[in-house]
């Protein structure tokens, strides 16, 4: 028996050991350059990510440079008007943000989000040569005004600028969606230690964003202004170049995340396949049964278990247990595994709609925000402020906001809820959404101020620029940054842990097609407003002194008071968890 007892504790000793082993090593099914499981010291983790943050945060200092002035070249160098610039400005903005939808389709079902960030990047990088050309060369930008004469672009220097302009919203379009999620996958999500230091990522994720946004709406926005506009392109352009680089450096450290096929062939193929047994009977036991044995196994996207629902029961039909079935006509059977992804993406959906009246309000910091700072007092001695620095303040919120929330907010706050990441995603967000109110309320009570000291000094007809400094603009750019810490960080989070494994990079580019819908419908208001204000216009084409942009901002005001109980009241009865 001794001798028995002994091959027992052996054997016991031996699996123990293989255990220990295991657990050195990631369980989530992401796989080394070499496609071997990572080991968790070396490979992932914090190691991997100064190399991604590095990325991001030089990949938008390029975008911010570029957008975040946008506006003033418009006016300025091609002799826009304010109406005009404006559509340009949120129609180019709202397409860097639908292109997303094409880089997380290629990364989820082909390439991978490693090789899609890659490849885009090399696409963003020519369009940013494209830009700096179109500002560089005399033959392509417009010629400077003479007096009140002001020649409009030529067609070739408008298909250069747009061709430019339009090849980085394509290059971002397969950044954006994959970069946070390629950090987040360097996170084993079955450690549980792992779980909160990504929680932390992408708190500090934002942060590398604003940094590069920061130095955009400082240095860039200054030497674009003053020491021209080729000089201006040409930096986030040696920027671009840099984040490229970066991202390749880290490949060593990287852990990686197979494709698993087309997400939207499998949605389409959930909703055809419902729609076609619509008029199939089955007993409620049936029903029970099926989704009560159902076994993960059997499906091939290799996800952890997601939990079984009772809404949309009408998908339900669409189901079946073996996999070897729905491969005979996945157009008329799928995995339940399939049924419950479409679940979980309409349950998103009201959450989702919520975040396109807070791209709304957020975008008029680009826009508006600037103009209503360019009619203001703007000279500190014989210095002249650009406008568009103000922005700096949004992102300066942003630097000061995230220490602040990782190290002390969240702490404190998880004392009371007992939750490691302090709030929800959906509390997260509803703050953000009530702070980006506030803002807007800010900057219509400036605008109302701005526009009496106009009248008041018979400066409407004229003009001229008010005597109000731009220093009052600060709150509101501050309190807007403040919100995106809110929102946008709890966004990110929220859409990447509710979404399947699957459609990861499908769920954050869905996430940021709210900013896309935000800017468009942006665009749809301010052209709506100045057609119904008619001849007393709230957006003059050239002087705001004559109209009232406070109206405007006012209506942002309602619209984003509005969405708050929309929000509450979906987030509420929001119930899915992953299991």
């Amino acid at each position: 028996m001794g001798s028995i007892d002994e091959e027992v504790s052996l054997l016991e000793a031996e699996e123990s050991l293989i255990q220990e082993e295991l657990k050195l090593y990631a369980e989530d099914g992401s796989i080394d350059i070499y496609g071997n499981p990572p080991l968790k010291q070396k490979i992932g983790n914090w190691k991997a990510c100064p190399f991604i943050f590095a990325n991001e945060c030089c990949e938008r200092l390029a975008y911010y440079g570029i957008a975040k002035n946008l506006i003033t070249y418009f006016t300025n160098e091609l002799h826009e008007t304010n109406v005009a610039a404006a559509r340009h400005v949120m129609t180019w903005q709202g397409t860097c943000y639908i292109t997303p939808l094409i880089g997380a389709l290629i990364a989820d079902a082909y390439w991978g989000r490693y090789w899609t960030i890659a490849c885009f990047s090399a696409i963003y990088f020519a369009g940013m040569i494209a830009l700096t050309l179109s500002a560089s060369v005399p033959g392509l930008k417009p010629a400077k005004c003479i007096g009140s004469l002001c020649p409009p672009a030529t067609t070739v220097q408008s298909t250069v600028l747009f061709s430019g302009l339009y090849l980085i919203a394509l290059g971002t379009g397969g950044i954006k969606p994959c970069v946070s999620s390629f950090g987040a996958d360097q996170f084993d999500k079955t450690d549980p230690s792992e779980r909160v230091r990504k929680a932390s990522f992408f708190n500090w994720f934002y942060f590398t964003i604003n940094v590069g946004a920061f130095v955009s709406s400082t240095v860039l926005v200054w030497i674009q202004e003053n020491c021209g506009w080729e000089l201006g392109f040409l930096i986030p352009t040696v920027f671009m170049g840099l984040a490229t680089i970066s991202f390749f450096f880290g490949t060593p450290l990287y852990r990686f995340q197979k494709p698993k096929g087309s997400p939207i062939t499998r949605v389409c193929q959930v909703l055809v396949a419902a729609y076609r047994n619509l008029n199939l009977k089955f007993s409620e036991e049936y029903h029970t049964h099926l989704f009560e044995t159902w076994d993960m196994s059997s499906s091939n996207t290799g996800d952890c278990k997601i939990e079984h629902t009772d809404g949309y029961k009408f998908l339900d039909k669409a189901a079946i247990i073996s996999e070897g079935e729905a491969k005979s006509d996945p157009w008329k059977l799928c995995t339940v595994t399939q049924v419950e992804e479409v679940k979980i993406m309409l349950r998103l959906f009201p959450i989702w709609a919520s975040g396109i009246i807070f791209s709304v309000l957020h975008s008029q910091i680009y826009t508006l925000f600037v103009q209503q700072g360019r009619s203001m007092r703007r000279t500190i001695g014989s210095f002249e402020i650009p406008p568009a620095t103000l922005g700096m303040f949004d992102t300066a919120s942003v630097l000061i906001s995230v220490p602040i929330y990782d190290r002390i907010i969240v702490p404190c706050v998880r004392r009371f809820t007992g939750l490691a990441k302090g709030f929800t995603e959906l509390q997260r967000m509803g703050i953000g959404l009530f702070v980006s109110v506030l803002s807007l309320t800010f900057a219509a009570i400036v605008e109302t101020v701005r526009l009496q000291l106009a009248r008041d000094l018979d400066l409407v007809e004229s003009g001229d620029t008010v005597p109000l400094t731009i220093f009052w603009q600060i709150p509101q750019y501050f309190l807007m940054g403040t919100a995106g810490v809110f929102f946008f960080v709890g966004r990110i989070e929220f859409f990447y842990e509710q979404s399947p494994d699957s459609m990861r990079s499908l769920c954050s580019a869905w996430a940021l097609l709210t900013t896309t819908l935000g800017n468009y419908l942006s665009s749809m208001i301010i052209t709506v407003v100045a057609y119904l204000s008619g001849k007393d216009c709230w957006i003059p084409s050239d002087n705001i002194n004559n109209g009232h942009l406070d109206y405007f901002f006012w209506l942002l005001v309602c619209l984003g008071f509005f969405n708050i109980p929309v929000f509450v009241f979906f987030s509420v009865k929001y119930t899915h968890k992953k299991v």
